[in-house]
């Protein structure tokens, strides 16, 4: 399995070290696997739609972020 390394804030990293009994390379790859998930989903419905190319877009590229702020917020 390839390895992947990330940057975090020191805050988050004290945190992080105060629950060594998680597995946090568990916890990324679940993450990440759903973000991925919710990200298929935003491009099976833009290529669905019928709006145009850029309004298709527009609308995953607003999706992204909005799943970004979610993962970033803690939600």
């Amino acid at each position: 399995m390839p390895n992947m390394t990330i940057r975090v804030p020191d805050d988050l990293k004290d945190s992080l070290d105060e629950h060594p009994e998680i597995n946090w390379s568990a916890v990324a790859r679940q993450s990440m696997r759903e973000y991925l998930a919710r990200l298929n989903v935003a491009n099976e419905i833009a290529s669905r739609s019928e709006l145009s190319e850029e309004d298709a877009h527009e609308l995953s590229e607003d999706v992204k972020a909005d799943i970004a702020a979610r993962y970033r917020d803690g939600e």
